[in-house]
């Protein structure tokens, strides 16, 4: 593999934070005999070249455009704010490039459908749903699937992020308005429905209620402060194609509880959760599964020795790489980013007129 390499092109280079920084890289860097950063974009080309140096990458554009142009690149990682998604994506499309975006694909559900069409026939997409490609994750499937917990009765589901709390960091101010897409629902709520449909089945009905706690947030370090228009609190109570009824809560804010997934069938019962206290979400860390019988442990990651942000990150670029290698379609694409866009509508449709809606 060492010498056909995947070359990747990073959009959204910052050599000392955000989620290129945190969580691409250091997984990228665990698996070098079969991935090379090839290339890195920033808004400037002084923060390339500074992102390009940090991350070991062999060039640097201050223009993400020319990046997904460049011939030298065949798979694009999208890190950028949900707003740049769009321009980057179609463009790497037309390029003829393969694509890791992260989640959310769009602003809103038709750049979301703008860009799922626009992938021609035989292009490798994958949405930034990392915890389902967590070894927990997989496997608590695998154990549904084989019938170990009989019929899915009961899934109750508590989510919490510290984000959305009482205050943001300058770069998170944007993540206060729904319009940019960027939101607690989208992010929190979007992976945590994302694991939810995978182990479930689809949503076939649900109610909600999304709520704003605290309107005015104070920005880190200044005088300012934004106003709130997205949720900082989510509660969503479905029902299930397997039959199962699930309750979900996403709370913002929260830094002293962790994930917790229980699910209840008529054999048997299961529990995920997080080996390790995160802040950002349960998507960015080492997930555990407990069960109520006995069963095979879950298989340990591909790639070991990382924690937190890229833990998942690293196993999911492993299935990527695998299904451009075999030409199979494996992993969570921008299909599954357009129903998964679908229903959080249908959760803001619910919970602004307080009507049940099916899906």
């Amino acid at each position: 593999m060492s010498a056909n390499r995947h070359r990747i092109g990073i959009v959204g280079g910052n050599a000392t934070r955000a989620w290129a920084h945190d969580a691409h890289v250091p997984a990228l860097k665990k698996m070098t005999d079969r991935f090379v950063i090839e290339a890195v974009s920033a808004r400037t080309q002084e923060l390339a070249d500074e992102a390009n140096t940090a991350f070991g990458g062999n060039r640097a554009f201050g223009d993400s455009l020319a990046l997904v142009r460049d011939p030298g690149i065949d798979v694009v990682a999208v890190s950028v704010k949900v707003p740049e998604h769009r321009a980057v994506v179609l463009a790497a499309l037309a390029a003829g490039k393969h694509i890791y975006c992260e989640w959310p694909l769009g602003r809103d559900l038709a750049e979301a459908e703008e860009m799922a069409a626009a992938v021609p026939k035989g292009a490798h997409v994958m949405i930034g749903t990392q915890a389902l490609s967590a070894p927990a994750v997989l496997h608590a499937r695998k154990l549904i699937d084989e019938g170990h917990l009989g019929e899915l009765q009961v899934c109750r589901v508590f989510s919490p992020t510290a984000a959305w709390g009482d205050s943001a960091a300058p770069h998170y101010a944007y993540l206060q308005d729904k319009t940019n897409g960027a939101t607690l629902e989208t992010i929190a709520g979007g992976h945590t429905l994302a694991a939810m449909e995978f182990l479930l089945g689809p949503y076939r009905e649900l109610d909600a209620r999304n709520s704003i706690m605290r309107k005015q947030v104070p920005i880190v370090g200044s005088d300012e402060v934004v106003e709130r228009t997205c949720a900082d609190h989510m509660l969503v109570l479905g029902k299930h194609e397997s039959g199962c009824v699930s309750t979900l809560e996403v709370a913002g804010g929260v830094a002293d509880r962790t994930f917790r997934l229980d699910l209840i069938g008529t054999k048997g019962a299961i529990t995920l959760k997080m080996a390790d206290s995160f802040p950002g979400g349960y998507q960015a860390g080492t997930i555990v599964l407990e069960t109520s019988f006995d069963a095979p442990p879950a298989p340990a990651h591909v790639v070991e020795g990382l924690k937190y942000a890229p833990v998942n990150v690293a196993e999911a670029w492993v299935r990527f790489a695998q299904d451009i290698e075999d030409d199979t379609f494996t992993v969570p694409d921008f299909n599954d980013a357009v129903r998964l866009t679908r229903l959080l509508d249908a959760i803001d449709k619910a919970s602004a007129s307080g009507q049940r809606q099916a899906i």
